[in-house]
């Protein structure tokens, strides 16, 4: 079985798009939470998980949109949560209200959640990958450093898939994963996408630049 892993969208439709685009025929497609937040596209990228029926944790900017509480946002943070309040529909903050901050799908074999299995919003970078955090499932999905990296041990894979819509390892193309339940590998992939339309319209949007032009250097 293979399936697509995405996170950290970041309502960057540009990047999703990309991302999709580039995808081959998969089994199933799942995230690990983060669906809006800073760029200017909240909407669509709910739409595109919402049409999809795509198994979908609630990342902390999820959460600050549908429930006002912030995680130590800094001011880039804040106005894309501001933003995306300003954009969804009834039925997209309901989608977005419906998360749960875990899940476990294909059969009990892949856990989803955002940061870390014991709390949703810690960053867990590679560095602090462990077979430890692998519970009956024989794969943890997590996201939450837009860092891309996986680990494979005897007990399953601890991975996280990247960011879709802002990366912050250096590399500033789109991040997912492909991950083969059959063989256990994973597929780490990087997508080229239009980044010089997203700094457009951030400024178009009245959103802090800065959050169109970090991503030229994925930080």
């Amino acid at each position: 079985m293979l399936v697509g892993v995405i996170s950290d969208i970041h309502a960057n439709k540009p990047a999703l798009d990309a991302v999709l685009a580039d995808m081959p025929d998969v089994d199933a497609l799942v995230c690990a939470g983060d669906v809006v937040g800073y760029n200017p596209w909240p909407r669509e990228a709910v739409e595109a998980m919402r049409e999809r029926s795509v198994p979908t944790v609630m990342g902390n900017h999820d959460r600050a949109v549908v429930t006002d509480t912030t995680f130590g946002f800094n001011s880039m943070a804040g106005a894309g949560v501001e933003y995306a309040k300003g954009e969804l529909r009834d039925a997209q903050v309901a989608w977005l209200e419906s998360l749960p901050d875990e899940r476990t799908e294909l059969d009990g074999r892949v856990k989803l959640v955002h940061g870390h299995p014991e709390d949703p919003d810690r960053y867990t970078y590679p560095a602090m990958f462990s077979p430890d955090m692998l519970g009956e499932e024989d794969v943890l999905v997590m996201g939450h450093t837009h860092v891309q990296a996986h680990e494979v041990y005897d007990e399953g894979i601890v991975m996280n898939p990247g960011s879709v819509g802002q990366p912050r390892d250096g590399d500033p193309k789109a991040a997912y994963a492909l991950l083969d339940l059959d063989a256990m590998t994973v597929e780490e992939r990087r997508v080229p996408y239009g980044i010089e339309q997203v700094v457009d319209a951030v400024e178009a949007a009245g959103l802090p630049s800065e959050i169109g032009t970090r991503l030229r250097k994925g930080r």
